[in-house]
């Protein structure tokens, strides 16, 4: 919400919302929708998302990141590169996932991330995620750098995190970064700082909704 408000008084639009949500510690692809283009932003939301991401095994955090309280150390001197690869493969595929207690999923209209922060946990139901790509570019123990395609709702953090448990050792995420959003990729994008001299990062919504029939 910050993002688009500041994409909102950067090009002095009357309306701004975003198209799903990121993670405060990640970086990457954000689609903003501008004035009456506010009104397509469901449109957007069930795209398939892609990120790159690296995961710590060995340490569990409250938050599944790196911003979290530690709540478990384990040591990793007996995984083999095969253990991960395995433990990674198991996650392909629809999947069970329960979000994590420190995320915007709401309980009784409440953020569940607002209890969180009262130390307060509470029952979460699972949700069907599909995770159709899941390739491990490198790993560098105790670090393990993913590339990822998943479905609309998929908690990278929590697909750490199992994967973490998977193994035995827990393990919670240092970097995630959104590459691409359905067909928009971040190549594509335009930063911040730079987004009030770079017209090229307006997209025109009939090419955004270029993917649909007329």
């Amino acid at each position: 919400h910050a993002a688009a408000l500041k994409v909102q008084r950067l090009l002095d639009a009357r309306k701004a919302g975003h198209a799903g949500t990121l993670d405060p510690m990640a970086t990457g692809l954000l689609l903003i929708c501008l004035n009456e283009a506010t009104k397509m932003a469901n449109l957007f939301a069930d795209f398939d998302k892609e990120y790159l991401v690296t995961m710590h095994l060995g340490i569990a955090t409250d938050t599944y990141d790196a911003e979290g309280q530690i709540i478990r150390q384990c040591p990793v001197d007996h995984l083999s590169e095969q253990n991960i690869r395995d433990a990674a493969e198991s996650m392909r595929g629809t999947i069970s996932q329960i979000p994590p207690m420190y995320s915007a999923v709401k309980l009784h209209g409440k953020p569940l991330y607002k209890l969180a922060r009262k130390g307060i946990t509470v029952q979460r139901a699972p949700r069907t995620v599909t995770i159709s790509e899941l390739e491990i570019e490198d790993i560098t123990m105790p670090y393990v750098r993913m590339r990822v395609s998943c479905s609309k709702g998929t908690y990278i953090r929590s697909l750490c995190h199992d994967i973490g448990v998977h193994l035995g050792v827990g393990a919670h995420v240092t970097m995630l970064r959104r590459t691409r959003i359905g067909p928009f990729h971040v190549q594509q994008a335009v930063s911040l700082g730079k987004l009030k001299n770079s017209p090229q990062g307006i997209i025109p919504i009939d090419h955004a909704l270029g993917h649909l029939p007329a």
